[in-house]
């Protein structure tokens, strides 16, 4: 009985799966690491503008807070 090319091509070692060799990864599988590495990278971006953008906030917070408690202490208590 005679097998088929297909199967005869495969099992000398021809076809895409020959011995010692890897099948390369489907192009969904590429681009599904390329788009996972950009959302990580994209999420610790905005974090770090989050963290740096919070920081300038409370910095800004102390000074006017710092500065509007000079004004009130200053001023003479009134009388009514």
């Amino acid at each position: 009985m005679m097998t088929s090319d297909f199967k005869s091509a495969t099992s000398a070692g021809v076809g895409p799966e020959a011995p010692g060799t890897k099948p390369a990864p489907p192009g969904w599988l590429k681009v599904g690491a390329v788009a996972a590495a950009s959302a990580v990278l994209g999420g610790m971006a905005a974090a770090w503008f989050y963290r740096k953008t919070l920081a300038q906030l409370r910095e800004a917070e102390h000074k006017i807070s710092a500065s509007s408690s000079k004004i009130i202490e200053d001023e003479s208590p009134e009388d009514f």
